[in-house]
């Protein structure tokens, strides 16, 4: 294809998850095959643009061998600390940092940049495109799958498919020891890894952010399997599901954020309170976010990048690449940052946990 040679460049921004690889190297393929352009990779997200000397690399065909694709992860590294429009100092006071990406973007001389990330990375680069003004378009990534306007964002399905792994291997020593397993999966402000899970793994119980818990209504539940001859049952909690009091559980590092994580043991304590079962706790945590991509989170990962380059070729910015009715779609920033996709509590995969008989906490 005819076009005037582009240096552009590519960072993956947030919590890491399965399928990022499978975008750089989409990326990769299609800007330096497709238009002959040079690629940037960055590492460590935007920090990489704010330390000096730069940290980055030139991503040529050479380091993308197929086994690049079956890697967990991200070859640049990533952060999801410190926006750098309210960048936090070790003293507790903060600075506006969005400068100095701004000038390293300058000193790569990029003429475009690629970002994948979630939708609070989105919104970070979205912004500093705009006081910048260098064409930026972004790729949505997440395991939680709660970024607007895309049917799966990459990450998504690997991290299912860990939790209905999990679930496989709880029935079996449930039925053993006549338990009810509880796993808690994550799901910071929606519950669509739960569902689709809880779905795909045969729970008994699904509770999910957007429906408040009552648990008297888990509990009969509960007494109904036991009163059907089943002796076991599966739970399956969203980590941001509140506790019996109306409050998140939380949990936090000295220096790191506050983080959601031990509402299943809440819940496991409170299910053994009301119906006497014996219950155990699983935490599934960082295992969603690691091992080998699945085949869905390659294929979108691979149309995401592709799409992403060729609108850079097309002249567009301040869009984003996404996935709707088995295609690839370009859509507004703008739009995307101010909502986030939460579970359609009239949708198809609600009435489908209903129509099981899956008890949803209401």
């Amino acid at each position: 294809m005819a076009q005037d040679k582009k240096r552009i460049g590519v960072l993956t921004s947030g919590g890491d998850c399965a399928g990022l690889n499978a975008v750089i190297r989409a990326v990769v393929h299609r800007a330096i095959h497709g238009y002959g352009w040079e690629v940037v990779g960055i590492h460590q997200g935007t920090l990489g643009l704010m330390e000096r000397p730069l940290k980055y690399e030139e991503l040529t065909l050479k380091l993308f061998t197929g086994n690049i694709l079956r890697l967990g992860g991200t070859i640049l590294g990533t952060t999801n600390k410190g926006n750098p429009f309210n960048y936090p100092l070790e003293d507790g006071a903060t600075v506006d940092r969005s400068m100095e990406i701004i000038e390293g973007i300058r000193e790569l001389k990029l003429d475009a940049l690629i970002g994948i990330g979630g939708d609070g990375s989105m919104k970070i680069l979205n912004r500093l495109a705009e006081i910048g003004k260098f064409q930026f378009i972004g790729v949505p990534k997440t395991i939680d799958n709660d970024v607007a306007f895309t049917e799966f964002s990459v990450g998504f399905t690997t991290a299912v498919n860990s939790a209905v792994d999990a679930l496989d291997r709880l029935q079996p020593t449930a039925a053993s020891h006549d338990r009810v397993m509880i796993l808690e999966v994550m799901g910071r402000d929606a519950g669509h890894i739960a569902l689709n899970s809880g779905i795909a793994g045969g729970a008994d119980v699904i509770l999910i952010p957007e429906i408040p818990v009552d648990m008297e209504i888990v509990a009969n539940k509960i007494r109904d399997i036991q009163a059907e001859g089943r002796s076991h049952s599966l739970v399956v909690v969203s980590e941001a599901v509140k506790d019996t009091d109306g409050r998140h559980v939380t949990q936090g590092l000295q220096g790191e954020m506050v983080r959601y994580g031990g509402v299943g043991h809440v819940i496991g304590r409170k299910l053994h309170e009301l119906t006497g079962a014996e219950t155990r706790v699983t935490v599934l945590g960082h295992v969603q976010r690691g091992g080998t991509p699945s085949m869905r989170d390659r294929v979108i990962a691979s149309a995401f990048g592709v799409r992403a380059v060729d609108l850079v070729a097309e002249g567009k910015s301040n869009r984003m690449v996404a996935w709707q009715h088995r295609e690839v779609v370009d859509v507004p920033l703008e739009e995307v940052v101010i909502r986030y996709s939460k579970v359609d509590l009239s949708g198809t995969l609600v009435e489908t946990a209903r129509g099981l008989g899956i008890c949803l906490g209401d």
